[in-house]
This record gives structure tokens, sequence and C-alpha cells, in this order.
């Protein structure tokens, strides 16, 4: 039996004005521009231009949307449209930068892949048509390092299925030491060992007795080198303290990656910072780098159409349609406005949320004085959702006499120290950097003499945390810090 109930329910949803901009705070100033050029194809009322009145106010965003935007034609109110707070737009709180000057493009530079290098030195070689198709297989099989790290048993079977053409290893290894034969040298190297060798093999001076006991080291002793065991290695290949030294600094110096990392078009990418801090005799201002968003004003063309409603028939649906229409260009110019705003001020209240906690720091740029810090202080400080500073965080950079820092750089958890006070973990991190720099590299610290020099110098911290610290910092463990 069917039976209708009633029930009540409460919930909370964003409103598309509030998605609009959750996704505009995360976007950063470098790509900001290509957003507003997104929307401003999209929406015709929407228009880029200096405005005809500066501002010099900035007033609060207030989110106050109603779901449903009325069509009637006695809700339409052109004054809503034509007021002055719209007639123009300038982004708030910009440096000083002439945006005439500013290149939009991102800049990419152009090069032959490694790929196509390779194929050009093959054509050169004097291979008939079947050993050149086998030379292409190789050269395909390079990975962007500049090994091949794939079974030829493998790619005999590739050009058996493929290309049709029946190869054995001994062809397959003939053309492809060929192929090691090209520059840069070290490519189609089979993994690390065979890569520092042909490089060493390609010296000018073959005689020479460094590169000699190098090539010993490296075709008897490398699983040694591999570990910095260099006492096994003097007495395995009867080398001299000195012999052993000269040889692996010239190992050393060789390149692992002949292939580089990348293939194809190379992208430059370039840090656009968000923030501008000058120090001014010490007085700190901070403002926002706004020469990637251009100016925004309602169009002008659009409120015609409003003065050719009001002087026609109301009773045209047509021309109502095209009204109704028309508002809800101009409505969705307003809100995005409004985000960019928003957008503004939010940015802004957070970076100075932020400067006033790690204000010791950018006076003068000493990591030590960085405070512990966390996104729900920042949060707390400026009321708003931690969400909302994480956001902000995440994707942001600022631009200081001392360097361009995300903002996440400023984000650190304490440790606590012998008198009681919280210091950042940055701080920790940066003592724990000058320790090993400043280390015996023929005696490199361990990290229980590591733990005993922090715990000296006041830091309570314990043996794992340093070893999660040296990782971060990409310091490996003492005994592949030695040297000779």
């Amino acid at each position: 039996m069917q039976k209708l109930h009633l029930s009540q329910s409460l919930s909370q949803k964003l409103s598309p004005q509030q998605i609009q901009f959750i996704k505009l705070l995360q976007v950063p100033t470098a790509e900001l521009d290509a957003r507003i050029e997104e929307e401003l194809e999209v929406n015709p009322a929407l228009e880029e231009g200096r405005e005809e009145k500066e501002e010099s106010t900035q007033e609060e965003f207030e989110d106050s949307y109603e779901d449903d935007v009325p069509t009637d034609d006695r809700d339409i109110n052109l004054d809503e449209y034509l007021d002055d707070e719209y007639g123009g737009y300038k982004m708030q709180g910009d440096g000083n930068y002439n945006s005439d000057e500013e290149d939009r493009e991102i800049p990419i530079s152009s090069q032959a892949s490694l790929h196509e290098q390779l194929i050009q030195q093959l054509n050169y070689l004097k291979l008939d048509e079947r050993q050149k198709i086998i030379g292409q297989q190789l050269i395909g099989s390079i990975e962007n390092d500049g090994y091949i790290r794939r079974d030829l048993e493998a790619i005999i079977n590739d050009l058996a299925f493929s290309q049709n053409i029946e190869t054995d290893i001994d062809e397959l290894e003939e053309i492809l030491r060929k192929i090691q034969s090209f520059d840069p040298a070290g490519i189609a190297s089979r993994n690390l060992q065979e890569c520092l060798i042909l490089q060493l093999e390609r010296k000018e001076h073959p005689d020479d007795p460094v590169i000699l006991h190098a090539l010993r080291i490296l075709h008897d002793c490398f699983e040694e080198f591999t570990k910095k065991h260099y006492s096994k290695i003097q007495r395995k290949c009867e080398l001299t303290e000195e012999e052993t030294k000269d040889a692996v600094n010239l190992i050393t110096k060789l390149n692992p990656k002949p292939g580089g990392i990348s293939d194809g078009l190379v992208r430059t990418q370039y840090i656009i910072p968000d923030f501008i801090l000058t120090n001014n005799s010490g007085k700190l201002e901070i403002s926002l780098n706004s020469k990637n968003a251009p100016e925004l004003r309602i169009s002008r063309s659009y409120a015609d159409m409003f003065d050719a409603y009001d002087k026609s028939d109301k009773k045209d649906k047509k021309l109502k349609d095209t009204v109704t229409f028309v508002k809800q260009k101009l409505d969705a110019a307003k809100w995005f406005i409004d985000a960019i705003k928003q957008r503004q001020n939010t940015l802004l209240r957070t970076m100075e949320a932020i400067l006033q906690y790690q204000k010791d720091f950018f006076l003068d740029g000493d990591e030590t004085n960085l405070r512990p810090m966390i996104l729900k202080d920042i949060a707390e400080k400026i009321d708003m959702d931690i969400s909302t500073v994480s956001r902000v965080a995440n994707s942001k950079a600022i631009q200081t006499e001392f360097g361009v820092y995300p903002l996440k750089y400023f984000f650190s958890e304490g440790i606590s120290t012998d008198s009681g006070e919280d210091v950042s973990n940055r701080e920790v991190k940066s003592v724990l950097q000058g320790m090993v720099d400043e280390e015996d590299k023929k005696k490199p610290l361990s990290d229980d003499k590591l733990v005993k020099m922090l715990n000296k110098k006041g830091y309570n911290i314990a043996r794992r945390t340093v070893a999660k610290y040296r990782e971060q910092l990409q310091i490996p463990v003492a005994r592949l810090r030695k040297e000779l």
C-alpha cells in the first residue's frame, strides 16, 4: 500500500557563485589571465578595457546571491547594471607594473628531440634497409634518460611481429654497438655500469693511467664502487689511495643520464609571484602582482539593449526573451567580477596574516627566524576556513628581496627546545644541513652522532626524526657521503 510521508531535513550546499570563487582562489597569477580570457569569450556582457573613473576604495565582498534569478520584466532594473561599482573594474592591490610591457606568452624553446638526433646519426651510417629498420627499432626502445632497459630478446620478437624481420642477438648487438658510438656519449646503454664504461672508452687519451684505473674499477669492482667501499677497491685492484681517489673522481664526473630527462619540446616554465614584498626602511609592504589580470567591466552595449527595451513594446515576446538572456549574462559578469574582488581580498588578508606571523624572517631572510606555523594558525587569525587558507598556500608564491618563495614554505611544525620554546622544523633542517656541510667527508657523521649534536644545541629530537629530515633534504646516509 502506497503512503505519503513528509520529512524535514537540513543541508548545506554551495551556490554556483561560491563554487566559482573557490575555483578562482586556487588559480595562481600565472594562470589567472587565461581564466579571464576564457570568461571573456563565453560571456559577451563582460569586456576588457580601462575604467572610465578610477576607484580608490576597496569594498568588502558580500556573498548575497539568490538561487533563482527573476526573469519578469518588472524585476529588471536598469540602474542595477549601470551602477558605478561595475562600470569599471581595476585589479586592487596591484604592483607597479606596466601591463603594456607584459609578455603574455609562456616561453617555449624548441629543439630536436633525442630520438630525432639519433635517427639523423643513424642515417649517416652505411646500412642497408634491413639494418636501418633494426637500428630504428633499437632507437625507439631508448628511454628519455638514454637507456635501453627492454630485453634484447623482446626487441627481436617486436621486429619479427611488427616488421617481419628475423634477426638474432649477435646482429642486434652489432647494430647496438654502432648506436652506442653516437652522441651523446653513453647513449643506448643497458645499465649504469655500461653507460659509465662507454663514456670512459671515448676519452681523448685512453692510455691515461687514471682512465685505465677507472675502467678496472667499473669492470671488476662496480658493486663496491656503488657502496663506496674504497678500502675493498684498493685491495682488489691493487691501487694506492691516491690512484683510487683520482679514478673515483673521474668516474663521478661522468653523466649518469646521457639522454637527459626530457624528450621533444622543452617547455620553460617561469614562476610568476602572486605577491610582491617591499621593505621600505624596515616597513614591510605587501601588494598583489596583478600584471596578468586585465581591467574588466560590464559591457555598455548590453546596457543599450536595456534602453531599447524600455522604449519598446514590452508585450513583444521575442524582445522579452532577448532581454532575459541579456540579464543572465549581466548577472554572470557581475558574479565573475565580484569573485575576482573576493579572491583579491582573501589573498591579501591571508598574506598579511602570514607576514605578521613570520615578520622576523621577512625582515632579514634568516631561515632560523621562521616560527612554527600551521594552516589553523592563519585560518583563526583571518577568521576563515582552513580549506580556504590551504587553497591560497598550495598554489601561490611571494617575491622578496631574498628570492621567490612558495607560501607553503612558511608552514611548518614545531619542535620543542630545552628552554621550552617551539622552533620551526625548518630551523632544525637548516642546522642539520649545516652540520653535514661542515663534516669531515672522510669520516661523515652518522644519524646517532647528528642526534647527539642537535641535542647539545638544545633541540629535543629523536633519531627517526633526524633520519626523516635527512631524507627530505636528500642527504644520503653517512656511508654514501664518504669521500677519499
